[in-house]
C-alpha cells in the first residue's frame, strides 16, 4: 500500500509541469532518452508480459510466446526505423491528427473511432492482473483487487497525465529491472544453477521457427504481427515516441527500448522454468496465477517485496498509458472537432481528464467480467492490425493514398477479420486474410477513387 501511495506522490509532483494539453498529451516533447527509453519499455511490460507469457511458456515452450515478447520488440524496432522520424517532424498530439492532416477531417473521425475502442481490453487485462496479484496477496477477492487497482492507476493519470506516466515509469522500471534479477539468481541458486534448470527442459520446449508447411508458417507471421505490426498504429507507442525531447531521441529510445524488453522479458520466462522444476508438483488451477503463488508460498519476505513491487511497478507503468491514449484520442480527435474551435486549450484538457475517467471505468467493468489476460491483450492488437496499419503506413509511403482508400480498407479489415473469427473458420488466422484484404484495399479503392476525380 505503501507503494502504491508513492506513486500516485510521485503523479502529484509531476502534475505541477502539466500546464497545456501539449504536457498532459505528450509531456511537453521533453524527455530525455533516459525516461523516453524507460516509458517505451514500459508500453507492454506488464500482465501479458509476466502472467501470460510465462503461462503460456509453461505450456508451449519459446514457440507460443512469439507474439510477446518477441512481436512486441519487433514493433518498437520497426517503429524506430520507419515511422518515428516521419511522424515526429508532422508535430501531432494524437495518431488521430496524421489522419487528418493526411486524409482530411471525416478520416480523422473514423479513424480516431477506430482507435480508441482497442483500448478498454487492454486495459482490462491489466486491471485483471493487478487484482490477481491483490488477490494472492492481500486476499481481495478479483472484483475487489481490479476496482482498486483502477481507482490508483486512473488517480495519477488523471492528475499528471505523460508527465507523471514517464516519471514513474522510469521508478518502475528500476523497481522491474532488480526485483526480477534478483528472482531469478534466487531461484536458479535453489535449483542448482541456470546449467540445471535449462537441462531439463524438453528441448521441443525451445522450438523458435515453424515447420515447412504453409499452415504453420502462416501462423507463425500472423503470431509476429499480432504486436509487431497491430501495434505501430496505436496511440500510446505513439505518444511515448512523441513525447521524447528531439526526433534523434525519439528514433533511439525505441532502439534501446526493444533491446532492454527483449533482455528483461526473458527473466520472467526464465524464472516459470525455475518454478516448474522446484514446485512442479504444485503447479495446478489458474496458470496465471502460478509464479506468484510459488513466490508467496516458497520465498523470504523480502523478496517477495521486491517480486510483487516489480509486478505491481510493471502492470501500473501499462495501465497508465493505455488509459491515457483512448482519452487523448477522444477528446483531440472526436470532442475538439465537433466543439468547431469553440473549447479553450484549459477546457480540453478538462475534456481529456474526463475521457481517462470514462474509459476507466468501461475497462473496470469488463475486467470484472473477463480474466484471461493473453486474450484480451491480443484481440485489442488485432483490431489495430487490420483496420489501421495499412493506411498509416501508405500514407506515410505512398502519395497515391487517399481518404476513400484509407476508410475502405479500415472497415473492409475489420469486417473480413470478424467474418473469419465469428462466422467462418479457416486453417490459419483470421489476421491474416483481413490485413491482407485491407493492404488490397487501399490499393484498389484509392487508384479508382484517383481516376473518377480525374474524370
Amino acid at each position: 500500500m505503501f507503494y502504491l501511495a508513492l506513486t500516485v506522490g510521485i503523479g502529484y509532483w509531476a502534475s505541477r509541469r502539466v500546464k497545456t494539453t501539449g504536457d498532459f498529451m505528450l509531456a511537453g516533447r521533453s524527455l530525455p532518452i533516459m525516461l523516453s527509453s524507460a516509458a517505451l519499455f514500459a508500453t507492454w511490460f506488464g500482465s501479458e508480459t509476466v502472467f501470460g507469457a510465462s503461462a503460456e511458456f509453461l505450456e508451449g515452450g519459446l514457440y507460443s510466446v512469439i507474439e510477446d515478447p518477441f512481436g512486441a520488440a519487433l514493433c518498437l524496432v520497426l517503429f524506430g526505423l520507419f515511422f518515428a522520424r516521419k511522424l515526429y517532424n508532422m508535430n501531432l498530439l494524437t495518431l488521430g491528427d496524421f489522419f487528418k492532416q493526411r486524409f482530411g477531417h471525416r478520416t480523422e473521425l473514423v479513424a480516431s473511432i477506430f482507435l480508441a475502442p482497442p483500448y478498454v481490453g487492454y486495459i482490462a487485462a491489466q486491471l485483471v492482473a493487478m487484482g490477481l496479484i491483490l488477490n494472492v496477496v492481500a486476499g481481495l477477492e478479483l472484483w475487489q483487487g481490479v476496482v482498486f487497482s483502477s481507482v490508483v492507476v486512473t488517480g495519477y493519470t488523471f492528475i499528471g497525465g505523460m508527465w507523471a506516466i514517464s516519471v514513474t515509469d522510469f521508478v518502475q522500471s528500476i523497481i522491474i529491472v532488480t526485483g526480477l534479477i534478483v528472482l531469478a539468481v534466487v531461484l536458479a541458486g535453489e535449483a542448482g544453477g541456470v546449467t540445471t534448470v535449462l537441462n531439463e527442459v524438453n528441448p521441443r520446449n525451445f522450438k523458435f521457427f515453424p515447420s515447412f508447411n504453409i499452415t504453420e508458417i502462416t501462423a507463425y507471421i500472423a503470431a509476429w504481427s499480432v504486436l509487431g505490426l497491430g501495434s505501430i498504429p496505436s496511440q500510446d507507442v505513439f505518444q511515448r515516441v512523441m513525447s521524447s525531447g528531439s526526433v534523434n531521441i525519439a528514433v533511439r529510445s525505441c532502439f534501446v527500448a526493444a533491446v532492454l524488453y527483449l533482455t528483461v522479458a526473458m527473466l520472467p520466462l526464465f524464472i516459470s522454468l525455475c518454478t516448474k522444476y522446484l514446485y512442479g508438483a504444485q503447479l495446478g488451477g489458474d496458470a496465471q496465477l502460478a509464479l506468484p503463488n510459488m513466490v508467496l508460498m516458497h520465498t523470504a519476505m523480502p523478496i517477495q517485496i521486491l517480486f510483487f513491487g516489480s509486478l505491481l511497478s510493471a502492470i501500473m507503468s501499462t495501465t497508465s498509458s493505455a488509459i491515457l491514449a483512448p482519452a487523448s484520442i477522444f477528446s483531440e480527435n472526436l470532442v475538439k472537432p465537433l466543439m468547431k474551435g469553440e473549447l479553450t486549450d484549459k477546457q480540453l484538457l478538462n475534456v481529456t481528464r474526463a475521457s481517462i475517467l470514462f474509459f476507466s471505468c468501461v475497462a473496470t467493468v469488463m475486467a470484472c467480467l473477463r480474466e484471461n489476460i493473453y486474450e484480451l491483450v491480443s484481440e485489442s492488437s488485432i483490431f489495430s492490425l487490420v483496420s489501421l496499419f495499412a493506411p498509416l503506413t501508405f500514407g506515410l509511403y505512398w502519395s497515391r493514398t487517399n481518404s476513400a482508400g484509407a476508410m475502405a480498407s479500415m472497415f473492409t479489415g475489420l469486417v473480413t477479420w470478424a467474418v473469419f473469427k465469428w462466422f467462418y473458420e479457416i486453417s490459419v488466422p483470421g489476421l491474416v486474410p483481413a490485413t491482407i484484404v485491407s493492404i488490397l484495399t487501399l490499393i484498389v479503392v484509392s487508384l479508382l477513387s484517383e481516376k473518377i476525380t480525374a474524370k
